[in-house]
């Protein structure tokens, strides 16, 4: 079977340890979590064009975008207003919604405020950080 291409949107200052365990979960076959990772490395520039546009090549990568939801998750950027949104979660989540991504929220803690990108837009849930609820909203998005 083949792995679901994801891309991952995450608050990289607090959250990304979440990503990180993603991954761990993929290379170690004691898990049964397995995804094409398709999220963007850090992209080291100040230049929010050039980030959206290395950004965007990253979301059509993929066939879904799955969204960490962390406490600062909706925390407004220094640069919201260049960014067009609130903060990079938020564009992410609607440019993967724009291209047509499968959406998948995980929350870290289920008393976290959701994003407004990806609220009634059909995303699929995972209510905790968990391998099973991450694959059930995966295989349910």
């Amino acid at each position: 079977m083949s792995k679901k291409k994801v891309f991952v949107s995450f608050d990289y200052d607090n959250d990304k340890h979440y990503k990180y365990l993603l991954e761990a979960w993929d290379a170690n076959s004691d898990f049964s979590f397995t995804f094409a990772d398709k999220t963007s490395h850090e992209i080291n520039s100040d230049n929010v064009g050039r980030v959206k546009a290395a950004l965007t090549q990253k979301i059509k990568d993929a066939d879904y975008t799955l969204a960490i939801i962390g406490k600062y998750a909706n925390d407004e950027h220094e640069d919201s207003e260049l960014i067009g949104e609130i903060n990079w979660i938020n564009w992410e989540i609607k440019k993967s919604s724009d291209i047509g991504n499968k959406l998948v929220g995980v929350k870290i803690d289920k008393s976290y405020e959701s994003p407004e990108a990806i609220v009634g837009v059909g995303a699929s849930w995972a209510m905790s950080f968990t391998e099973e609820a991450i694959i059930n909203a995966l295989d349910n998005a």
